[in-house]
């Protein structure tokens, strides 16, 4: 299975490099000289890192394959991919988007929406849950308050803090109580 890493982003200077969206909480690990990546559209790649670099908050990636920057504009909008077979196991527990989204979002046993994202944050990442009325809500994905996915059953469990939910006003009494 591919783990889409980055996107690519518009040109930069005249040598073909590219900013590109990170996808990955491990930049420094992913983007390295030598590193090859699955491209979609397959017709872009595959694409190999000549050069990364930081500019400010902003990753610069040079490709062998792309010498200047009429090149860089043909891949714009690419997506990067790595084979999840190639990861390293650390040991720790981990999940990656591919994994979470249309699981379903229980509290209890009431099914409350499903996964629709996974953003990664710099301090930590929130699922995006699309409720049963359609609306976006953003819950932390931590232990405390995400401490099970059961990616075989389909679905995640979450105890939420109060508010976090506001589970089916019309049905009174028969809302979920977040489990304790």
């Amino acid at each position: 299975m591919q783990l889409q890493v980055a996107r690519i982003g518009k040109p930069h200077g005249i040598r073909g490099e590219v900013t590109v969206q990170v996808l990955t909480d491990a930049p420094a690990e992913r983007f390295v000289a030598g590193t090859e990546f699955v491209v979609e559209p397959a017709t872009s790649g595959p694409l190999t890192v000549r050069s990364a670099r930081w500019n400010k908050d902003i990753l610069l990636l040079g490709f062998e394959e792309v010498a200047d920057r009429n090149a860089a504009e043909l891949i714009r909008g690419a997506k990067l991919y790595i084979e999840t077979e190639d990861l390293d196991d650390d040991g720790e527990e981990g999940w990656y988007e591919h994994e979470l989204v249309g699981l379903q979002a229980r509290v209890g046993t009431q099914v409350v929406g499903k996964v629709a994202a996974l953003n990664t944050m710099p301090a930590q990442d929130l699922l995006v849950v699309e409720s049963e009325d359609g609306k976006e809500i953003l819950v932390p994905f931590v232990d405390e308050i995400v401490p099970e996915v059961n990616i075989d059953e389909g679905y995640i469990l979450i105890t939420p803090p109060a508010g976090l939910f506001e589970l089916n006003d019309e049905e009174a009494g028969g809302a979920a109580e977040p489990a304790e």
